[in-house]
């Protein structure tokens, strides 16, 4: 039985894991938009949006080092947290894709539930089509240019030659 544990181990150490879920938020932040599993979803949903919570109101030091890099502190805080402002909790949101490929596990797309800029979903850019080949208008075909060794025939004295050992002990 587990009792009284809390969290996931992701059969990794202490330091391993937070620098997941440290890289992971980040990443969130930064990009509003992550693909994960989802058992690290779940689990960093919930500092997600106690990070929201504490950048509302400006505790921007207890955000600093312990949970995003510099740069996801200073979107967090000027970017994303007075988005929400009129919200109180659920920032985050969990949309399942179905199973990876290579180890059947079952992967997520996390991302915030209001966004500062409307973003056009992917399955639509999947409806335009392959991307056609620019094709060189111009008549001029460069090709590579090769250079070729010219080789030098023995009979020629311009061969360089080398001298056995058995001739630079007679000299």
């Amino acid at each position: 039985m587990r009792k009284n544990i809390f969290g996931r181990k992701f059969k990794r150490d202490t330091n391993e894991r937070t620098a997941l879920f440290k890289g992971l938020l980040s990443s969130l932040v930064l990009k509003e938009r992550i693909k994960t599993t989802e058992a690290k979803a779940k689990a960093i949903k919930a500092e997600a949006d106690k990070i929201v919570t504490r950048a509302k109101k400006s505790q921007a030091e207890r955000l600093s080092s312990d949970y995003l890099t510099p740069n996801a502190v200073k979107k967090m805080i000027y970017d994303i947290a007075p988005g929400f402002k009129d919200r109180n909790g659920g920032y985050t949101r969990i949309v399942r894709l179905g199973n990876r490929f290579s180890d059947n596990a079952s992967m997520v797309v996390m991302e915030w539930v209001e966004r500062a800029e409307v973003v056009k979903p992917q399955v639509a850019e999947l409806k335009k089509g392959p991307r056609k080949r620019k094709v060189s208008t111009s008549k001029e075909i460069k090709k590579p240019v090769r250079k070729t060794l010219k080789t030098v025939p023995k009979s020629s004295g311009l061969r360089k030659t080398t001298k056995s050992k058995s001739e630079k002990r007679k000299e």
